[in-house]
């Protein structure tokens, strides 16, 4: 063979070993489009591990905060659905779960409803607090009535009548509270009507059928100008802690699980902050 002749075979060589490579290459690209796990493998950790729907019980006075908190969390990961939370008295939630009601994740603003739950066997590892929460007075924009302190929710006005004042029932955490207050400060309170949540309260005082509520400090920042609040000395010696915790029977419980981390992280901390929530 002449060196022209072994100059042309080795080019020759080289073109078929590089267009091989190129095939493999290209049959390579095409295998991990056709092969969905490939493709979840080259996504950003924590936005493809999670699918499907979750499910969130929590109580009423959460609304805002867990709205906020669910957004961030679907935005974490793309592929998983937050249905519409169910909000209402953590004691009206606690009995549906008893009763059977479907949940992934339940919020109580107590942790006596939550162990409650707990009882049944419903909870799946352990709860965790998560944030804190006190009472305020809310009164309509301006305080017409003067309202200053849990005494003048008893007292007579200009019209010849005590105020009309709403309350959580008992049973409900900020109706515990309440109670918890009137007794401290030896008010005998007989409201206009017993609320089976805080949001019912708030929405009377905001509608003009009741002169005032005791609501939580973030209900009040929430209404914005549709109420005022007056602070209750001593507030804090009836706290309200919100534990939270993945249910057994999950449809969703890696989901579940991540959800409640989540809410206890300090981006969750933060949400909470900045709808009045104190630090657990």
């Amino acid at each position: 063979m002449t060196r022209a002749s072994r100059g042309r075979a080795a080019s020759a060589a080289a073109s078929a070993a590089a267009s091989a490579a190129l095939v493999l290459a290209l049959t390579g690209c095409a295998a991990a489009e056709r092969d969905p796990a490939a493709s979840v493998q080259n996504e950003p950790a924590g936005t493809a591990e999670l699918e499907g729907q979750l499910t969130v019980f929590a109580a009423a006075s959460l609304t805002g905060a867990f709205d906020e908190l669910a957004t961030r969390f679907e935005q974490l990961h793309p592929r998983l659905e937050v249905a519409p939370i169910t909000y209402d008295g953590s004691s009206v939630l606690a009995t549906q779960l008893i009763e059977g009601a479907q949940a992934d994740v339940f919020a109580s603003a107590d942790e006596r409803n939550l162990a409650t739950v707990a009882a049944e066997g419903l909870i799946a590892g352990e709860a965790g607090v998560f944030a804190a929460n006190v009472l305020e007075i809310a009164v309509q924009p301006g305080n017409p009535l003067g309202i200053e302190s849990l005494d003048d929710l008893v007292e007579t006005t200009a019209s010849g009548a005590a105020p009309i004042v709403v309350t959580c029932a008992p049973e409900v955490p900020c109706g515990t509270a309440s109670a918890a207050l009137l007794d401290r400060g030896g008010v005998e309170l007989a409201p206009a009507s017993e609320e089976q949540n805080v949001g019912a309260v708030l929405s009377k005082v905001r509608a003009g059928e009741a002169d005032a509520g005791l609501v939580y400090v973030t209900d009040v920042q929430a209404a914005g100008a549709e109420v005022e609040g007056v602070e209750i000395e001593g507030a804090d010696a009836a706290t309200n802690v919100y534990p939270i915790a993945a249910l057994t029977g999950s449809a969703n419980p890696e989901a579940a699980a991540a959800f409640v981390e989540f809410v206890r992280s300090p981006e969750g901390a933060e949400v909470l902050a900045s709808f009045g929530f104190g630090a657990p």
